[in-house]
């Protein structure tokens, strides 16, 4: 036959669209043109193809051919269609003779010999193709991370000979088995950072009840030390978050199989663009925030990022997603990831530190300051002051460890799944009102808070839903006083970061 007809997909965010690679070979000057709005890395196929073919004992043939992309208003990259385009030549050619190909779906990119490389987002595809009801074939390297979607048949391939006997009835490909998932990596303990009470509750606060969180203090106060133990607190994910995560972060080539159920820790260096934080380009891909879905983003320096990049992050806080638009493409990532952030008090570092170091100017502490704008603070929930050690504090013995702070947050967190089916920093203010009851005396302090410090109507309910966590934590199904005066000290740090 001279035309063939085989399956694939593409990405598009965290959709994988179908796209119906078409082979057309027919009598003519010897060409070959590839459409359907391939990128450069697509564009480039042919040359990996005619080596890939000729290399695994098959004649290329010298004849015009026509390699459509379908639908041609859907961008195509990367060299996920290899595979898919050296198979319809080969079948268009009559040099293969394939039955049942419309119930397979194939991607994988092709070297010059022959042998078939790893591609990105294979479970993203997975699960088109599950959807579709189709086998899907994949690099022997990729397949592992398909199989995760489950409900599949994923065939494992190594080489484009492999695949061509597989089509012919020759010999079949094996199925793909899952990687076996890695024990938990133990994470630092929290019982290596010396006092800072007051940071430890912060940071047990923000993880029982999902918070973010901002700690200020001079340098070498253990604020990056307390952030890095931050994951080794968090509750393990349930299934469905392991694979939407997982999902994001195939899409990125960055998923590791044996890794799945693991919390992403992101911590992007205050030199990165909004296009790296939020997600972007030509075709968009996943920023930070996104590669930190059902994770942590640490913002280490955070005034030092640029104002543009802090603000880009106002939405995706509330919402939990984010829209990348461009002229010609849209696409949507998720992004409910926890913000942990950190600061110095000055641009020195050492305002109302005991030594007095600081020479900062009041002029050049309002302009540090500024940096961050009133509408991003009001959106963090926790800020908490790391105060410089004593000689007596570093002295002292191990803190609390991180396995019996994380008890009471994994308690805390199922005792939050059980009344509202997730954690307190996602409740509407519909559920605020019905699950953050109050007694009197609480009632009347948060009243009395809202007045004197002029609190937003966001900053009254985000100090509702740190009340609720922190009598979560306690045991409490009404809020009391206490509770809510520890979580109004907490936004109180809101409005001077540095005392």
């Amino acid at each position: 036959m001279s035309l063939a007809i085989l399956r694939s997909r593409a990405l598009a965010g965290m959709q994988a669209p179908e796209v119906a690679v078409e082979v057309h070979v027919s009598n003519g000057l010897p060409a070959f043109s590839l459409v359907g709005l391939p990128d450069v890395e697509v564009r480039e196929a042919r040359d990996r193809v005619r080596a890939a073919i000729l290399s695994s004992g098959f004649d290329f043939p010298a004849r015009r051919i026509t390699v459509n992309l379908a639908p041609a208003d859907l961008p195509k990259e990367s060299g996920r269609f290899d595979l898919p385009i050296a198979l319809g030549i080969l079948i268009a050619a009559g040099s293969l003779e394939a039955t049942d190909i419309d119930g397979i779906e194939f991607a994988g990119e092709l070297s010059l010999t022959g042998a078939l490389r790893p591609v990105r987002g294979a479970l993203p595809m997975a699960l088109g193709a599950r959807a579709a009801g189709r086998t899907f074939v994949l690099p022997a390297s990729s397949a592992p991370e398909a199989v995760i979607a489950g409900g599949i048949d994923v065939r494992a391939a190594t080489s484009l000979l492999d695949v061509c006997a597989h089509l012919c009835g020759q010999s079949a490909l094996p199925r793909a088995v899952p990687a076996s998932i890695t024990e938990r990596v133990a994470c630092a303990d929290l019982a290596d950072v010396r006092g800072q009470r007051g940071a430890r509750r912060a940071l047990e606060i923000a993880a029982a009840g999902n918070h973010s969180l901002l700690m200020s203090g001079p340098p070498g106060t253990g604020k990056s030390m307390l952030a890095a133990r931050f994951t080794g607190l968090l509750p393990d994910m349930d299934e469905a978050e392991a694979l939407d995560t997982a999902a994001v972060l195939s899409g990125a080539g960055l998923f590791d199989p044996a890794a799945l159920g693991r919390r992403p820790f992101r911590a992007p260096h205050h030199s990165a663009s909004a296009a790296a934080l939020v997600g972007g380009g030509a075709i968009p891909r996943p920023g930070e925030i996104s590669l930190a879905h059902n994770g942590v983003l640490f913002l280490d320096e955070l005034p030092e990022f640029d104002r543009r990049v802090l603000e880009a992050l106002r939405e995706p806080l509330e919402t939990g997603h984010v829209t990348i638009s461009r002229a010609a493409h849209r696409a949507e990532f998720p992004a409910r990831f926890q913000l942990i952030a950190a600061m110095n008090p000055c641009p020195c570092g050492y305002l109302g530190h005991p030594s007095a170091r600081c020479r900062c100017t009041p002029d050049q502490i309002a302009r540090y300051r500024g940096r961050l704008s009133g509408p991003l603070l009001d959106r963090i929930d926790l800020t908490v002051v790391v105060p410089p050690l004593t000689e007596h504090e570093l002295r002292a013995g191990p803190g609390e460890a991180s396995v019996e702070v994380r008890q009471r947050v994994c308690a805390a967190r199922a005792l939050q799944q059980r009344r509202q089916g997730k954690p307190n920093q996602r409740l509407e203010a519909a559920d605020i009102d019905r699950h953050c009851p109050l007694d009197d005396a609480a009632h009347a302090l948060l009243a009395q808070a809202m007045n004197r410090l002029r609190l937003s109507a966001r900053a009254y309910h985000r100090c509702l839903k740190v009340a609720r966590t922190i009598a979560d934590l306690n045991g409490r199904e009404v809020i009391a006083a206490n509770e809510v005066a520890e979580a109004v000290q907490f936004r109180r740090a809101l409005d001077s970061p540095a005392s």
